[in-house]
This record gives structure tokens, sequence and C-alpha cells, in this order.
């Protein structure tokens, strides 16, 4: 590929300080219907039985199957380096608002 072609394909992206600053997240409820895909962060604390969705990221299929690869790339990067990400076992928790995944 020329360099010019290079310069053309190249895409600026922005981080703002806030932005960077990132959302703490230990549980994801994800959703999907025929056209996007909707995941969910939220913080849950122990003992305390509400919380609320910290950030919402929807995503065509396309995109979220392109995610769940990268992620899986990524994970497998990680446990070369670092060693294997033990899975450990998490306590059920209730979701009464429709269906849903976790993660």
């Amino acid at each position: 590929m020329s360099n010019s072609n290079q310069q053309q394909e190249q895409i600026n992206i922005e981080l703002d300080e806030k932005t960077a600053e990132g959302i703490y997240s230990n549980l994801a409820i994800i959703n999907h219907s025929s056209s996007e895909f909707v995941l969910d962060f939220v913080s849950i604390m122990p003992g305390i039985p509400k919380a609320k969705v910290k950030s919402r990221i929807v995503l065509t299929p396309q995109h979220a199957k392109r995610l769940l690869k990268a992620i899986g790339e990524n994970i497998h990067r990680f446990e070369v380096a670092h060693g294997e990400i033990k899975d450990s076992e998490q306590p059920s928790i209730p979701l009464n608002f429709g269906p849903a995944g976790q993660a």
C-alpha cells in the first residue's frame, strides 16, 4: 500500500479526560434484536440490592461480532503474556427486567 493510501485511511480518534477515566463495571447485561445488540454495563456493590446502568453501548450485529473477535484475540494475547485468566464462580444475580444474558 502506498504512503498516500495509508494517510487517507488513517482515522484521528480523540479521547477527552473524562472519557479516559473510564467507568468500572462488574456486570454486563446483553440484549439483542434483529438489528442491534445492546450492552449495559453495571457496577453492583455487595449487599446493595439496587444498581444503575453506568454505560450503554448499542452495536449492529456485525460490529458485535467484530467486538467478540477482538476481545477474544486480546484475551489470548493477555494470557500468553500473563497466564490463564481463572474464571471464578459468581453468585447468581436475579435479573427481573426481561430476557437478558450476562457476562
